[in-house]
């Protein structure tokens, strides 16, 4: 089995270096150390590890405006360490799109479930986010299927059955989505026009 790939992220090399050896020790790979929020999005960038632990209070960029980035171009997963459980750290930290959320000082045993279900949760976003666009398409598909079936029915009498068998048809024979046999149709009907 592959070991979880992991980015550190803590001005405190004392806290990186103890996170590290308990990482390491439950079976975790530290690919990568850095002290500040920047360093961490740009590290994480380029490493594209499994996970990002990463403290809150950090120079250049905070850990919660560093969760943010890398959560809105998917790169990791992000689990904060903090010392502070104050209200709105927590409330930003949700905004940001952070999975997990450990409070320091924090324990081993904390720190496998935390990372495995900021992996889990990491996981669900991605599916559902494939699955929203899957069903973008399919509606798109529809949409545009429809229209090309409206103006094969008036252009050539056909019913609504018959319109949408020619498109499936020459779908089939073209080896092409209905999709693109649609589009097709209604640019021959524009370009008519």
């Amino acid at each position: 089995m592959e070991r979880t790939r992991v980015v550190i992220a803590d001005d405190e090399s004392v806290i990186r270096a103890d996170l590290r050896e308990m990482l390491t020790s439950l079976g975790y790979l530290v690919i990568g150390e850095v002290g500040d929020g920047q360093s961490a999005v740009n590290l994480a960038r380029e490493l594209k590890p499994d996970v990002v632990i990463m403290d809150i209070k950090m120079p250049n960029m905070d850990g919660i405006e560093a969760a943010k980035i890398l959560t809105q171009e998917k790169v990791a997963p992000v689990l904060l360490l903090t010392a502070y459980s104050q209200r709105d750290l927590v409330d930003r930290a949700k905004e940001a799109g952070v999975v997990g959320y450990l409070v320091k000082p924090f324990r081993e045993q904390e720190i496998a479930p935390a990372v495995d279900i900021a992996l889990a949760r990491f996981q669900e976003f991605r599916e559902l986010e494939k699955e929203v666009g899957d069903l973008k398409e399919t509606l798109e598909t529809r949409k545009v299927v429809d229209r090309a079936k409206g103006l094969l029915m008036d252009q050539q009498g056909l019913t609504e059955q018959e319109a949408f068998r020619k498109i499936q048809k020459m779908s089939m024979n073209t080896r092409k989505p209905m999709k693109e046999i649609a589009e097709a149709i209604i640019l021959a009907a524009e370009a008519k026009s």
